[in-house]
């Protein structure tokens, strides 16, 4: 029986999947989080075969979580778990060590198959995913704007976009104003953009924010 846990803000979300995953034979949601920090706590104290990670977590993001947790746990498999397309974070999420990415509107049976496979060891790569793994190492390939910037600075670019302020964007990711300015410096500077303007309409027309 692969013991699984679960980290997702959402009690429908986490309901639903406890249904499909209890229904197996071979599979158990044992533990349930809403954060990524009590996240940590469950994984620090117990045993887990497999972390399902909602990549849209209050606070610190999922690859954020998905950082830390390679930090003490490398080879634990986690499949992050999120609304968003997969062209908009899959690439983050695969290069920040997650072994699956899938959307949560994937079928049941993707969603088993893929846990099935990454409790292994092993990598669940969707097709789609991987051919757009195949054109960031392709020498051709320029690759997108974002795909210039780190996690951190991909986070407080889509805060910036949605309107946050400095003060906002210090205080949940709990990092100083200084900081964020840096954060905002290095992300016009790398996009090549002169203001908040110009990046928010990058961000909304790349749907990159929901």
């Amino acid at each position: 029986m692969l013991r699984i846990i679960i980290a997702d803000d959402h009690q429908v979300i986490r309901e639903g999947i406890k249904r499909i995953i209890n229904s197996q034979i071979d599979l158990e949601i044992t533990a349930e989080v809403e954060t990524g920090e009590a996240l940590l706590s469950k994984i620090s104290t117990d045993k887990f075969d497999v972390v399902i990670l909602d990549v849209g977590l209050p606070g610190r993001s999922g690859i954020g979580i998905l950082g830390d947790i390679r930090k003490f746990e490398p080879k634990l498999p986690v499949l992050i778990f999120s609304m968003q397309p997969e062209e908009r974070v899959a690439i983050r999420a695969i290069r920040a060590g997650a072994n699956a990415y899938l959307s949560k509107e994937a079928p049941v049976d993707v969603l088993l198959q893929a846990i099935r496979t990454i409790s292994t060891g092993r990598k669940y790569i969707t097709p789609s995913i991987a051919e757009k793994l195949a054109e960031t190492i392709d020498d051709n390939f320029s690759g997108t704007l974002h795909s210039r910037l780190s996690d951190r600075e991909f986070e407080v670019m889509c805060l910036i976009a949605r309107g946050k302020s400095v003060k906002e964007i210090a205080e949940s990711k709990s990092i100083s104003i200084n900081t964020v300015n840096t954060y905002r410096t290095r992300i016009l500077s790398k996009m090549d953009f002169n203001n908040n303007m110009e990046l928010a309409y990058y961000v909304i027309k790349n749907k990159l924010i929901d």
